[in-house]
């Protein structure tokens, strides 16, 4: 007799924005394995529900230890139903190593579908859905968040980040020196909440408006690349950046006013101007 694994779609914000096959599924799982027992607390209050089963923590810090015992009450026929603190289980949350592990133990794996911060996000940034990508969450540490960036700096599709406040403005300068100040983007705070914000705008207008200090859930959606950047050597590129310079332009404006006519990454104009320096 086996059990089935349930991937629970847990609300952004709003408890009303799950619908009553979840609230039944946390009233009958065998086994409930969630992100914070206190925010299960909380959501199984304001639906309403009151749940019987066996409450397990199952964040980052002890999603391997957790295993073992999650599949063995699914081979003895449990369900068990997996609920992070918001959103779907899996994406940049819990629960993918638990997904591999009863799968390849042939236990039944399904999903109560619910909300997600990466396609709310996308829906209301106003920038292009056809296609996109979801990149996560970027690099803690600077220089390999610019290495990031700079990778996806000719990808056509739009992106999807996550992004801790504080660090957020950081990011935003990162992200305008690798996609050009004029890239359009949407940082999107606080989604379905009560002081929810989105902002719109040119990547360099949001690092600086982020640099004042944000706080929140945050989700970023940045354009794709409109065309591939134009075909200039690092000659060419220090040439572009001289001839700015003769017109009046400071060295800073010189290299950014360069940056969005190519739409190249804002290191490689830079690197451009300091080879011809020592050239």
């Amino acid at each position: 007799m086996t059990g089935r694994l349930v991937l629970g779609g847990a609300p952004l914000g709003q408890p009303g924005d799950v619908g009553p096959r979840l609230r039944e599924v946390m009233a009958t799982a065998d086994v409930l394995a969630v992100e914070d027992t206190r925010r299960l607390h909380r959501l199984a209050a304001d639906l309403g529900v009151t749940f019987t089963g066996r409450v397990v923590t199952f964040h980052e810090t002890v999603e391997k230890a957790r295993l073992p015992g999650l599949l063995a009450a699914l081979a003895d026929g449990a369900t068990v139903l997996l609920l992070t603190d918001a959103g779907m289980p899996s994406v940049s949350d819990p629960g993918y190593t638990l997904v591999r592990a009863a799968i390849e133990a042939r236990v039944p794996v399904t999903s109560v579908p619910g909300p997600s911060a990466v396609t709310t996000a996308l829906a209301v940034s106003g920038l292009p859905v056809d296609r996109f990508c979801f990149e996560g969450f970027l690099p803690r540490k600077g220089g390999e968040r610019r290495s990031s960036l700079a990778a996806l700096a000719d990808e056509r599709r739009t992106m999807v980040f996550f992004e801790s406040p504080h660090r957020l403005a950081d990011a935003l300068a990162d992200a305008a020196a690798a996609f050009g100040d004029t890239r359009q983007a949407a940082v999107c705070r606080e989604l379905t909440k009560t002081y929810e914000e989105i902002r719109r705008g040119p990547l360099a207008e949001l690092a600086e408006w982020a640099a004042e200090g944000v706080k929140g859930e945050i989700t970023l959606v940045v354009a794709g690349a409109s065309g591939v950047p134009a075909p200039l050597d690092a000659a060419e590129l220090a040439a572009e950046v001289a001839a700015e310079e003769a017109a009046g332009a400071t060295r800073k404006d010189a290299i950014r006013a360069v940056v969005v006519r190519t739409g190249l990454p804002r290191r490689t104009v830079y690197d451009a101007v300091l080879a011809a320096k020592r050239g």
